[in-house]
């Protein structure tokens, strides 16, 4: 089979070699792996892997083998892969992020990949796999800093930065849980996209730089109840002072990068809680699927590369100029 890996220098490190199909042992699949997504995170371990790995973490496609001891999973089903290898249920611990994929271990950018049968969920019912792709680490990081810290309920307000995956996962799952949505951008062609997809309002960052007090001026004051931040130090004093009394900010991401100091001060007198959220185990997994099949949720996929132009792919996610999700096909 044909695989990439990651050797060191960057996109321009990833190599594609002829290597042998791996062979499904006692508790596992082999999966056909049809389509893979990527994510920031990947960008981030292209630029500073130093060692030897198949990247990326999010994949879909068909189960075409399992080893003994295997019985929650058969041969034809259509499956994606857990971000996590071993977060099955639960609170996570050391030894789960230890293992995971696309970073610690090797990922899903191959033509077949062999997975433990419990790191593999069956995706959404009619769902082809270049969508089932895009929900292992993007959306199921939007489902739980929504669903699985401080519930959000019907009729409350969200901020989400940005128009990345995790930012239009949120929009989706939000607005079908009957919720208002607030969502900033430095490109109003994005956030018309955004409000086609039932955003309620959108602020351009670059017009308005105190976006904290657009966001404060739509909620009457008060601020959103929940916020999804992935810029990191370099928005979060903004994120704090845009979310309410009593709201719940799901530190995600550091797309502004991990440097700076924010004074966590304003959390205490605001009686804010801030949450650090990390993808999400396979139960979550699970319950998020079947929420976007009961209410027709399907992923933005901005553009889609054939397997063989994947550095292409990369440098797509790295000019920023996608809305949604970049799609790998291996078929």
């Amino acid at each position: 089979m044909r695989a990439f890996h990651l050797t060191g220098g960057g996109i321009d490190g990833l190599e594609l070699r002829d290597v042998p199909t791996p062979e499904p042992g006692a508790g596992q699949v082999a999966l056909r792996v049809e389509a893979t997504s990527l994510n920031y995170r990947d960008l981030m371990i292209a630029r500073r892997l130093g060692g030897d790995r198949i990247p990326l973490s999010d994949g879909a496609g068909v189960v075409t083998a399992v080893g003994d001891r295997v019985s929650e999973v058969s041969v034809g089903d259509r499956v994606a892969a857990t971000f996590f290898v071993d977060w099955v249920d639960g609170t996570p611990f050391a030894a789960v992020h230890d293992k995971a994929r696309g970073g610690t271990v090797d990922g899903m950018l191959a033509e077949v990949v062999v997975a433990d049968a419990h790191s593999v969920v069956p995706v959404p019912a009619g769902w082809s796999s270049a969508q089932a792709a895009t929900l292992p680490c993007a959306a199921l990081t939007a489902w739980n800093a929504l669903m699985e810290g401080r519930r959000l309920l019907p009729g409350q307000t969200v901020l989400l930065l940005g128009t990345g995956g995790v930012s239009v996962f949120g929009l989706q799952l939000a607005k079908a849980a009957g919720a208002r949505v607030i969502i900033t951008s430095s490109s109003d062609e994005k956030l018309e996209r955004m409000r086609a997809l039932g955003a309620d309002v959108t602020v351009n960052y670059t017009a308005e730089p105190d976006w904290e007090r657009a966001v404060l001026d739509a909620t009457g004051g008060v601020g959103a109840d929940i916020v999804l931040e992935v810029g990191g130090a370099g928005t979060l004093p903004k994120s704090i002072a845009a979310t309410r009394f009593g709201g719940e900010i799901a530190l995600i991401g550091i797309l502004t990068g991990a440097a700076g100091e924010t004074n966590p001060f304003p959390l205490v007198t605001r009686c804010q809680t801030m949450r650090g959220v990390y993808v999400g185990s396979r139960r979550m997994f699970a319950d998020m699927n079947a929420a976007l099949e009961a209410n027709a949720i399907e992923p933005l996929i901005d553009r889609v590369f054939p397997f063989d132009q994947a550095p292409d792919a990369y440098r797509h996610l790295t000019s920023q100029q996608h809305i949604g999700k970049v799609v790998i096909d291996h078929t």
